[in-house]
């Protein structure tokens, strides 16, 4: 299943990610975790030192072989050159799963150990000098897209994407292809008002969207939230000596973390799981296919030189059996 954490800058979501991500290691289930947000803090966040974390391959790097690959004998693309951030897969293209190795994790993908078990993270990358005033940094959030686009996830297996802050995520498609999506939301006005936000836009397109309450100290804290939120409102997480030690860089064990703090993982995940339960492969193509013609029509004929709409394959379904790859 696919999961999104999205909240205003410095609501505490990318802590809320790494702590998920954890929690989902820690009972050894398939991870795959992706740092779409312009602030690449997630590495460090799941204890990864700066160094290494700076080290890690950038997917909008490696786009060019990412597409190539996706392309795989799919009649209806021409060339790689010709694939943007929506092209949804047809017959021939190669699809990506959660528990497998390809050459596309093989390039932006590395194994983090999390105590007793390990996480696949995948980053964009942040932006480089060269790309000051020149370049916009949904092109390198395109990369997650077109991944997300591609890949084939089933029971048991989570992909966790920390997203861009506030509501850049709609700028793209993106935001509709998870089976939950997690807004972190402090009980400030600020923190509700991208909670708003967020859920007008995304009222017409079924996205299942669930409030985590963050950085709450005490009742009338609970109590504007949900006096805010309503029933969206799902968990709150309280006061952390744990992540104030992970935030040192000095993380004792997880299963340290406060029990309190624990239950509301397990609460996340359950939501998360029930969620799935309901994933509609035939709405997540569809939508997939709309935000394709849409990018086509307004930016992506032009720029390719190249009748977009053709690469909607009406035959295929993405789903869990979906055709095999193409070698």
């Amino acid at each position: 299943m696919k999961i999104a954490f999205v909240g205003k800058g410095g609501s505490g979501k990318t802590t809320l990610s790494s702590l998920f991500i954890r929690h989902l290691a820690a009972a050894r289930t398939p991870v795959l975790a992706i740092d779409a947000d312009i602030n690449q803090h997630l590495a460090p966040a799941l204890g990864v030192d700066e160094d290494e974390a700076a080290a890690l391959p950038a997917m909008g790097a490696h786009l060019p072989e990412i597409k190539e690959y996706l392309r795989g004998a799919n009649p209806r693309i021409s060339s790689a050159d010709t694939m943007i951030k929506t092209t949804p897969p047809g017959h021939g293209s190669r699809l990506l799963r959660v528990v497998e190795d390809n050459p596309v994790y093989a390039a932006c993908a590395r194994r983090i150990p999390l105590d007793d078990g390990e996480a696949r993270l995948m980053v964009t990358g942040p932006f480089s000098e060269s790309d000051l005033g020149v370049s916009c940094y949904h092109s390198k959030v395109g990369a997650v897209e077109l991944c997300l686009n591609h890949l084939v996830d089933g029971p048991g297996e989570y992909v966790v994407v920390d997203m861009t802050a506030g509501s850049d995520s709609f700028a793209s498609g993106m935001f509709t292809r998870f089976d939950m999506t997690f807004l972190v939301a402090e009980p400030t006005r600020k923190g509700v008002a991208v909670y708003r936000q967020y859920k007008e836009y995304a009222r017409d397109f079924g996205v299942a969207l669930r409030v985590i309450g963050n950085k709450v100290q005490g009742p009338e804290d609970l109590a504007f939230l949900r006096a805010e939120t309503g029933d969206d409102l799902l968990v709150t997480v309280g006061h952390s000596d744990w992540v104030r030690a992970m935030e040192k860089g000095r993380p004792p064990r997880f299963e340290l973390l406060e029990k309190a703090n624990q239950a509301a993982l397990r609460t996340m995940r359950a939501a998360a799981d029930a969620a799935y339960e309901h994933r509609d492969w035939g709405r997540y193509t569809r939508q997939m296919v709309h935000f394709h013609l849409k990018n086509a029509e307004s930016w992506g004929n032009e720029k390719t030189g190249a009748d977009l709409a053709s690469q909607v394959d009406p035959a295929f379904l993405l789903g869990e059996h979906s055709p095999a790859r193409a070698n």
